[in-house]
This record gives structure tokens, C-alpha cells and sequence, in this order.
């Protein structure tokens, strides 16, 4: 490996890069060493240093979800419109 080094430009949301910058200061480094310490990883295990995944719902979550919306489409479930009338109803 060379001793020469380059610069790299990186676009990201700024309050990400803010979470990124305090992160890797508690952990003792700024975020060129991050970055570097990303990429070699990535070469070392020749792809992503992680699982690049979809998140999918289990069953139980899925079971909820479905649940949720029967209920939203019921006539017969009593809505309420703000706060104030489901905690009057609360403690009625």
C-alpha cells in the first residue's frame, strides 16, 4: 500500500453527519478514520462489513398489524376525535 493519500467528497444529511461526528468522537476517532476503517474492513471480507437486509414484520407483527386494521375499519368501535374525549371516557 502506498503512503500517498487523496481526498474523497461525501454528500450526506447533515443531522446524520452530526450523530456520525459525535459517535465516532466517543469512540476516539473523526470521521476520515471511520471511513477508512469502513473500507478496509469491506476489503478485507471483499463486500459490505454487514447485512444489507429488508426489515420483515414476524408474524406477531404482522398478526397486530392486521388486527389494527380490522379494528380502523369497524363501525362499531368507538374513535375518539382528541386526548381530551378519550381521557373523559377513561374516567368516566
Amino acid at each position: 500500500m502506498s503512503g500517498t493519500s487523496t481526498n474523497l467528497t461525501i454528500r450526506m444529511d447533515s443531522a446524520l453527519k452530526q450523530e456520525a461526528d459525535a459517535l465516532f468522537s466517543d469512540l476516539g476517532m473523526n470521521m476520515s478514520t471511520a471511513f477508512n476503517v469502513f473500507v478496509r474492513q469491506a476489503i478485507r471480507v471483499q463486500g459490505l462489513p454487514f447485512e444489507v437486509t429488508r426489515e420483515v414484520p414476524g408474524d406477531e407483527t404482522l398478526e397486530a398489524m392486521r388486527e389494527a386494521e380490522r379494528i380502523a375499519r369497524d363501525p362499531k368501535v368507538k374513535g375518539f376525535k382528541d386526548m381530551k374525549g378519550l381521557l373523559k371516557d377513561l374516567n368516566a
